[in-house]
């Protein structure tokens, strides 16, 4: 049998389903295994799979009245009616996963407590004068006017180090983070 002809045999058989929905069993088996197939490649266990193909075909057959013959193959319908429900299954999943507050806090206190010990380590490694700047401006919070009458340079010298230092912190802690 030709592509031709089976295109035309699947076009009949969703015409004939669509007026006599007891004729949508043989969609049903004309489909099921690429279905099923996409389905369980997708998902954890065979039960959830199994369930997931029930729900396409049972979508399928409910909308099916609203199908329209457009060339393409049936099961391309199909197929996207199981990556709508697979995506709506993960969303459903991910929305209920819960994680304990306390797990969050822990985890967010271990990264803050992980963040400024690579930027103290960073500044550590700074030149002399750009780390003494960092930390009289940030550290003690000195204004840059204080800073400047402590190291005998100028406000614009003070600017000039405090903004390299930032930059270099910037860098190597994207390059520590990537």
């Amino acid at each position: 049998m030709s592509a031709l002809a089976n295109v035309a045999d699947e076009r009949l058989l969703i015409e004939a389903a669509q007026h006599d929905p007891s004729r949508f069993a043989e969609l049903y088996e004309n489909n099921f295994d690429r279905v099923y197939a996409f389905v369980a490649r997708r998902v954890q266990n065979r039960d959830e799979a199994e369930d997931l193909t029930a729900e396409v075909f049972h979508t399928a057959l409910s909308n099916l009245g609203r199908f329209e013959w457009r060339g393409v193959p049936f099961v391309a319908w199909l197929l996207r009616i199981a990556a709508n429900a697979l995506a709506d299954r993960w969303q459903h999943e991910a929305r209920n996963q819960e994680v304990p507050t306390e797990a969050l806090e822990e985890v967010g206190a271990n990264q803050e407590v992980e963040r400024r010990a690579m930027l103290f380590q960073l500044v550590d490694r700074l030149p002399s004068d750009q780390r003494l700047v960092i930390i009289r401006r940030f550290v003690d919070q000195k204004s840059v006017r204080e800073i400047a009458q402590e190291i005998g340079r100028t406000e614009g010298a003070v600017k000039q180090l405090q903004f390299r230092a930032l930059q270099t912190l910037r860098s190597k802690a994207r390059s520590n983070h990537e």
